[in-house]
């Protein structure tokens, strides 16, 4: 099993009736193309009682098939696979498994694997640098409907965020949903990375208080994920990023 070092930043809320319940351990479907490394995921999660590996997958074609039959709560899924890659096999895991959130875990620190991933439905991008005991970690976060992203990627990400204003046209399809000033202090925030509890710390208010305003602001927005958001507020001018 490689050491997986840097400290995953965990963000988001939990929508209704997301999740397993809560005496129901979390079911994972663990997807790479190493066989060594799956069972090495494997030995990690079974020392965790609310954790059950359910099962797993070589490449993303088998991956959809396996969700499909299993539907699980948790995919953890690497990006770049033979016959199918993850960020391919997304779109069609959330086709045939609705419920099934899909954490990328993956060597490739590129921005493009990280904003492809998003868009095609992931909700946490790890890299496999991160330490063993913080995977459990993340696939709670994220079956409670937070996101989970490496920080060093969110920091690419943002800059990613800004390459696409420089590149796009002025123009707007719709005019952009009010937001209040609080909302986009919140919004802004959560832009650089920070979970609902170091943004409630930074504007001196509770997380719950937090956890409204980002809930509002994916209403506002009809959007469906935190990172949904800052990608929509970066495209239409909402935040300004220095």
């Amino acid at each position: 099993m490689p050491d997986f070092a840097h400290r995953a930043a965990g963000e988001g809320d939990r929508d209704p009736g997301d999740g397993p319940e809560p005496d129901e351990p979390i079911r994972v479907l663990v997807v790479d193309d190493h066989a060594l490394f799956r069972r090495g995921l494997e030995i990690v999660l079974a020392q965790e009682e609310d954790i059950q590996v359910v099962g797993e997958a070589g490449d993303g074609a088998e991956a959809v098939e396996k969700a499909a039959d299993l539907l699980p709560d948790i995919v953890l899924m690497d990006v770049r696979m033979p016959r199918r890659g993850g960020i391919e096999a997304c779109t069609s895991i959330k086709e045939v498994a609705p419920s099934a959130k899909i954490i990328m875990l993956t060597i490739s620190d590129e921005e493009a694997d990280l904003y492809e991933a998003i868009k095609a439905g992931a909700t946490g991008y790890l890299l496999k640098e991160i330490s063993t005991d913080e995977v459990a970690t993340a696939i709670r976060a994220v079956a409670d409907g937070q996101s989970q992203i490496s920080p060093s990627m969110a920091s690419k990400l943002l800059t990613e965020f800004k390459s696409m204003i420089q590149r796009t046209d002025e123009r707007r399809l719709l005019p952009a949903p009010r937001l209040t000033d609080r909302e986009l202090e919140v919004l802004k925030l959560v832009a650089t990375g920070l979970n609902n509890r170091d943004i409630a710390k930074e504007l001196f208010i509770s997380e719950n208080t937090v956890k409204n305003h980002v809930r509002n602001i994916l209403e506002k927005l009809q959007l469906h994920s935190r990172m949904e958001a800052v990608v929509y507020a970066m495209r239409e001018k909402i935040l300004e990023i220095r």
